[in-house]
């Protein structure tokens, strides 16, 4: 069973990373299109694509740590780990990536609006207070489950070791990619 898992996760992990890749030649595109001198077309427009391949390589930044997500804890771990701390980690690393997304878009968008739009600034900041709430929640669930290290040393400490081991693997097979 745990190989099936390890298949299907696996078929995950790659189709984050293929839809990453779509991603950045999509926003690639954009960036050229924006920069492109050939095109006589204004600057507002110009930074308007700009702005669009940002958010783009952000939703494909998302994607790929997504994706070494599903690969790390789910497929290279070896230890298992209670149904709390696992959950506790996997949102972790999945929110801190959420948060930076979100937090980048309220900027791009913010932006985009002030010479477009500035109407529907308030869309950019409500963008911006459903990152900062998600941070505050984030930080008040890692607060109230602290203490589920404390009830579970052993399998922690195993964790830990692992994540050194993972870590030396990671040195040794070169820049992470």
């Amino acid at each position: 069973m745990k190989r099936i898992y390890d298949v299907l996760y696996g078929a995950v992990a790659l189709l984050f990373v293929l839809a990453a890749l779509v991603l950045i030649v999509f926003s690639a595109r954009e960036l050229w299109l924006g920069a492109d001198p050939r095109h006589a077309i204004e600057t507002a427009q110009r930074v308007k694509r700009v702005l669009e391949s940002i958010s783009l390589l952000t939703i494909a930044v998302v994607a790929l740590e997504l994706s070494q997500t599903v690969l790390e804890e789910e497929i290279r771990r070896v230890a298992q780990i209670s149904a709390p701390t696992r959950v506790r980690r996997f949102l972790s690393r999945f929110l801190v990536v959420v948060v930076v997304a979100l937090g980048i878009e309220a900027l791009v968008s913010a932006f985009g609006f002030a010479h477009e739009a500035p109407a529907n600034l308030m869309q950019s900041a409500m963008v911006a207070f459903a990152a900062a709430a998600l941070l505050a929640a984030w930080g008040l669930f890692v607060y109230l489950n602290g203490r589920a290290e404390e009830l579970e040393p052993e399998a922690m400490a195993e964790v830990k070791r692992e994540d050194e081991t993972l870590d030396e693997a990671d040195r040794d097979d070169g820049p992470r990619g």
